[in-house]
């Protein structure tokens, strides 16, 4: 899988004892946004910590642009070029807007300007100030996002960046995820609503029980949805 920016195999990875991944196997190729599917506990989150090094531990094979990454620790693998917005966002609730966004380091030349981020969420220019958990979870979600453009990441892993959101920032974060896709990211998708993932993603991987079970192609959704719904108990 020489062309994979990301490919990882046999993937297994504990919380403590707790057993969560057994054997995950995708790819990820630069300029593609994929996506993991799957119901709730299949191991889509943990498999994107796994693939950071924040899990308890791991074993198999995570290469990113041809390297292993798998014995490295977590600030090594970010260093390499690697960028994850959990969740739960992250915003520092001592930290103002401004504060939250310039806080990480750049890990690699070519990150997005703080001006091109207002340009991306203009609604982070009006808060700038604010505290930034006092921000709407809409407005929490774009600067979790917007802090990550700015260290030079070229693999972008977003975990639900919908959960929970207004259907018109539901729109904003896919408009977003499209231009950076076109601005040459590369991103890495766990989502619970798939007609949103079709909207945005090349290829879609379904996972259950802590591995993944069926890669579909975008364009074959429709012609998979029985298949998908029963995947996802929809």
């Amino acid at each position: 899988m020489a062309e994979a920016m990301l490919n990882v195999a046999g993937l297994n990875a504990w919380y403590g004892e707790s057993h969560i991944l057994h054997g995950v196997d995708f790819h990820v190729r630069e300029g593609e946004v994929v996506t993991l599917l799957g119901r709730n506990g299949a191991g889509k989150t943990t498999t994107m910590k796994s693939v950071m090094g924040i899990v308890g531990s791991r074993k198999g094979s995570v290469k990113f642009k041809g390297a292993e990454t798998i014995g490295l620790p977590s600030y090594a693998i970010a260093r390499q070029g690697l960028a994850f917005c959990p969740e739960e966002r992250g915003i520092f609730a001592s930290l103002d807007v401004k504060e939250n966004l310039l806080l990480p380091p750049a890990v690699a030349p070519g990150g997005l300007s703080v001006d091109t981020i207002f340009e991306l969420f203009p609604n982070l220019k009006e808060r700038l100030s604010s505290q930034g958990t006092k921000l709407s979870g809409g407005e929490q979600q774009m600067l979790a996002i917007g802090r990550i453009l700015r260290t030079g990441a070229k693999l972008l892993l977003l975990d639900e960046p919908t959960e929970g959101l207004a259907p018109v920032i539901v729109q904003q974060i896919g408009r977003t995820i499209r231009r950076l896709k076109n601005e040459g990211f590369t991103i890495l998708l766990v989502e619970q609503n798939f007609r949103f993932a079709a909207t945005v993603a090349d290829r879609h991987y379904v996972m259950e029980h802590g591995r993944v079970v069926d890669e579909i192609a975008n364009d074959a959704l429709e012609a998979n949805m029985g298949k998908l719904h029963e995947y996802l108990g929809v």
